[in-house]
């Protein structure tokens, strides 16, 4: 008997030991599994963060000037104040707040923003003005009766004023009431004529337009304008314009006649035809011709206004742009051109030929700095002038525009003036500007 639990007692403990044995080697075994799965986990894990960053690698990461086109895009949105009219019409008020630092030479006859040079010779002055301050506003609204879309917009500054203090006069610049449609539009308007759309760049000439009275034909015209558009691709389309204008006409008066002998509201009809192409995000071409056709009523006569005029805009690189305007008519002084646009020729009055445009050129070095170069001439026939008067006027003026911030601009400029006087020659002046612009 204790030989049988003696036994038992040794088979116990040896399998005991056995098990003992065998114990550490199983727990081993579990352990060594776990470890290679983590392992395995830990090497999936390194592959899937060594894509990602050679896809991140791989990304063209965003320019800082898209960066900043975007960042100012959403800050004009939080800036636009936004009201609302009586007959619940959204309102958008903008504007831009800008002071000019001038000075000018010796032929400026006296004015601040000259468009030819004097024939005599005063002194150069200088000053601060504020007087080129634009504010404006823009509406749009429901559906109309006839299925369009009602928009508008007006602007005015206070460029009128002969001075910095007291009470200068506000004045309207531009106005519109639109009707829009799909592919067409109905304006009424106070713009500039058809034939001359486009401006050159310039924070110097805001009052009136740049190259006024050297190829720039900018006058606001009150007038009913449609406009009808057309895709004829997928990157190309034509837009045709066509308005009953009412001119201005304020021309110097001949000797012997006054302002009473003068029509001054007369209508016109002008027309525009626009083709586009698009040839990437950043190149495009535009091209128009286009017309003008009124007549003036003085004393009994009818000196007639045509004009012809084509206006581009080429756009090949993101860093280079083209654009001007070239014209051949007569009688244009109604445009803001030189004022002799009819003279007096024995008992005649002869409507004076003239032609003229302008061209520059833009180097959008970066979203936020601009450099540009404009060039304009006009020139009226002699033989249609009488005497003293301007044979041709030029301007050539250089510009940067930089961006201070989002909405804050700031320009310097050094402009050129040639004026040709018949009997007298040629007369020079030179004008510099310092423009600071806040946007609103």
């Amino acid at each position: 008997m204790t030989k049988a639990v003696d036994l038992c007692l040794l088979s116990f403990f040896a399998l005991a030991a056995a098990a003992l044995a065998q114990t550490p080697s199983a727990v081993e075994r579990q352990i060594l599994d776990r470890l290679t799965r983590l392992e395995e986990e830990n090497r999936s894990l390194r592959r899937e963060l060594d894509e990602i960053r050679r896809e991140v690698a791989g990304r063209s990461s965003p320019r800082v000037e898209e960066r900043l086109d975007i960042q100012e895009r959403r800050i004009d949105e939080q800036a636009q104040a936004k009201v609302e009219a009586a007959q619940k019409f959204p309102i958008r008020f903008s504007g831009m707040l800008m002071a000019n630092l001038f000075h000018n030479g010796t032929h400026s006859g006296g004015q601040d923003t000259p468009t030819v040079a004097a024939r005599n010779e005063g002194r150069g002055t200088g000053g601060l003005t504020l007087r080129q301050s634009i504010f404006g506003m823009e509406y749009h609204g429901p559906s109309s009766a006839w299925g369009s879309r009602v928009r508008g917009s007006m602007s005015f500054d206070f460029f009128d004023g002969l001075a910095e203090t007291g009470f200068p006069p506000v004045r309207l610049r531009t106005a519109d009431i639109t009707l829009d449609w799909a592919s067409r539009s109905l304006s009424f308007a106070l713009d500039k004529p058809l034939i001359s759309l486009r401006d050159p760049s310039s924070l110097s000439y805001s009052g009136i337009s740049p190259l006024t009275g050297s190829g720039n034909l900018w006058r606001w015209h009150p007038q009913i304008r449609f406009e009808q558009r057309a895709t004829v691709s997928e990157s190309s389309s034509l837009t045709a314009q066509f308005a009953l204008v009412q001119t201005t006409e304020e021309s110097g008066l001949p000797a012997g006649f006054n302002a009473a002998q003068l029509e001054r509201r007369r209508p016109g009809l002008q027309g525009r035809l626009q083709w586009r192409n698009d040839f990437g995000e950043d190149r495009r071409f535009e091209v128009a011709p286009s017309f003008h056709a009124s007549r003036t009523h003085i004393a009994g006569a009818s000196p007639s206004s045509r004009v012809m005029a084509i206006d581009w805009l080429a756009k090949p690189a993101r860093w280079l742009e083209f654009s001007g305007l070239f014209w051949g008519g007569q009688n244009v002084h109604h445009f803001g051109a030189l004022r002799q646009g009819y003279t007096m020729i024995g008992n005649v009055i002869v409507p004076v030929h003239s032609r003229g445009g302008w061209g520059q050129v833009s180097f959008p070095v970066t979203d936020r700095l601009t450099f540009n170069v404009i060039g304009g001439v006009h020139d009226d026939r002699n033989r249609d002038l009488a005497g003293g008067g301007i044979d041709s006027n030029r301007t050539t003026a250089v510009n940067t525009i930089y961006r201070l911030a989002p909405n804050v601009l700031m320009s310097l400029e050094a402009l050129r003036l040639r004026t040709v006087y018949i009997g007298s020659g040629g007369r020079t002046h030179n004008r510099y500007d310092l423009a600071v612009a806040y946007l609103f």
